[in-house]
């Protein structure tokens, strides 16, 4: 598993190379001149080539990168062009909000997936199992922002719930009614992909040799569900839910913007139209590093999973 762990971690680096070399460019093609960012519509020729000097953006290209790359490293993202605070702060500011979108959207999301998927699989050819597929094909085709502009016209809109920004912590009762919407606005972005594959990988275990034997022995279809067929078609759908549940962060940058929620990919958009290029260049690679973590953690839960993962 160790060595696993390893090799992934050596391939995850050259992607966190390409990031960090698409953050840099960023600035170096950028249309608004960040000196100009900075300074103001009042700022003089002088004053600009001042600050040009001050962030170092009158020296070579190469030497530009060399600097970033020597501040990533001791982990100082620079400061914003707008509000002139740390990178790192704002990051840490809003970060959490994100984090909880994303565990509220899973914990709803994906129980329901495998439980849909698991019966689809279960009453294999039946009316349930074609509405599980209608549902599941739906749910695989309707984009982020037209399921949130409906939650927020006929139920936010209607005032059940509160669809507008971020009331508090998940673990109060405002900001669990925050998150509602939004959560289950990005969570409906799962339900397809894993009830589908969930239907495809219990259908192929009920038809293997060893819960053929369970029921020869008379096991309860339950406990062949539950223990035999369902426990071990976890490998893909452990698989198909780490690359979703990195997928989500893409999602939540446009869920963030709808509901106004106070997050990493909605200031991460707020940045690149203030043109804060130090804001987005830090908010792209957190959340390519946060990819980057959700796939490691993956792969560890897959090797404890897969009893050859130990071998």
């Amino acid at each position: 598993m160790l060595k696993q762990l390893l090799l992934r971690l050596l391939t995850s680096f050259p992607v966190v190379v390409a990031v960090v070399l698409v953050g840099f460019i960023l600035i170096q093609i950028a249309p608004a001149d960040p000196a100009a960012v900075v300074g103001g519509a009042s700022a003089t020729p002088e004053d600009l080539a001042a600050i040009r000097e001050q962030m170092g953006l009158d020296k070579p290209v190469l030497y530009q990168l060399g600097l970033y790359v020597w501040r990533l490293l001791h982990l100082d993202l620079g400061r914003s062009m707008i509000s002139g605070q740390l990178v790192s702060d704002e990051i840490v500011g809003v970060i959490g909000a994100t984090v909880e979108l994303m565990i509220a959207s899973v914990i709803w999301a994906v129980p329901l997936a495998i439980f849909l998927g698991t019966v689809a699989a279960y009453r294999r050819g039946k009316l349930i199992d074609r509405l599980v597929m209608v549902l599941s094909v739906m749910g695989v085709s309707l984009p982020v922002f037209w399921v949130g502009m409906l939650l927020i016209q006929y139920i936010g809109g209607a005032g059940i719930l509160p669809y507008l920004g971020r009331s508090g912590p998940l673990w109060t009762l405002d900001g669990f009614l925050s998150v509602l919407l939004p959560a289950i606005t990005l969570g409906s972005v799962l339900i397809g992909p894993v009830a589908r594959i969930t239907r495809t990988a219990v259908i192929e275990t009920l038809g293997s040799d060893y819960v053929r034997t369970a029921r020869a022995k008379g096991a309860p279809e339950s406990v062949i569900l539950l223990r035999h067929a369902l426990r071990n078609a976890l490998l893909p759908i452990v698989t198909l839910v780490g690359l979703q549940v990195g997928n989500l962060l893409g999602g939540a940058v446009v869920t963030e913007q709808i509901f106004s929620w106070p997050g990493l990919g909605r200031m991460a958009v707020g940045a690149i139209f203030s043109s804060d290029y130090p804001l987005a260049q830090g908010a792209i690679l957190v959340t390519a590093l946060g990819f980057i973590v959700i796939n490691l953690l993956v792969d560890t839960l897959y090797a404890y999973l897969d009893p050859r993962g130990g071998k």
